[in-house]
């Protein structure tokens, strides 16, 4: 009980430093509606977000429906996607999910996680990214960033994304899911990066167990 009291004590400390910090949009991928979002989402795996918006730019002006993607010849949207890196896998994916799309929902994208994770190539991540940006449902979102953080501030000692998610959903009000994921995405691409943390020049250093490793 002691633990898990720190732990949220932590949280709210690691929150309350990081959150003046950072941007407070929902997300950097640029999206008009659900449908845009979750295919963005999908290409923005290992990718940037910058560089996701340039192919989208001209993506979704091609591609305007479900149906467009499952149409479109595999070695077409391959070519399409290409810049986003991993473009075959990807391209698979999109055709996999816009199929499922048709399939079971009319072509329209759900708003529950119950239902996203039905389709092909969506995970809980993907899932829990369109659901806070495009339906204001709150959730975490647990990227390589997240799990790298959560595991250095001592938040967790899971190292399966879903596990990660259910620990750091324990530690926080709903409220927070979504915005403790994206303040911990935002610092592990600025400061607590893959290889060596930065702890000369990270704000959270004093709560953070890794700082004394």
């Amino acid at each position: 009980m002691e633990r898990m009291t720190n732990m949220k004590k932590r949280v709210g400390a690691v929150y309350e430093v990081l959150d003046p910090l950072y941007t407070h949009e929902k997300t950097a991928l640029t999206f008009k509606t659900p449908f845009q979002l979750l295919v963005s989402t999908i290409l923005s795996a290992q990718c940037t977000d910058k560089q996701v918006n340039r192919v989208t730019k001209d993506l979704f002006k091609k591609y305007k429906s479900p149906r467009d993607y499952v149409s479109a010849p595999i070695a077409e949207l391959e070519a399409d996607i290409r810049p986003t890196g991993f473009y075959k896998n990807k391209a698979k994916s999109l055709k996999g999910c816009c199929q499922g799309l048709l399939d079971l929902y009319g072509g329209k994208v759900p708003a529950s996680m119950e239902e996203l994770i039905r389709l092909p190539g969506v995970g809980r991540k993907t899932a829990n990214c369109v659901l806070g940006a495009a339906f204001d449902i709150p959730g975490v979102v647990v990227d390589t960033h997240v799990k790298r953080l959560s595991l250095r501030l001592g938040l967790t000692r899971n190292e399966h994304p879903d596990k990660i998610e259910m620990d750091l959903q324990k530690l926080l009000p709903q409220d927070r899911w979504r915005r403790f994921s994206d303040l911990l995405i935002y610092h592990g691409r600025a400061v607590c990066k893959a290889r060596k943390p930065d702890h000369d020049h990270c704000v959270i250093a004093a709560h953070c167990p890794s700082n004394s490793i």
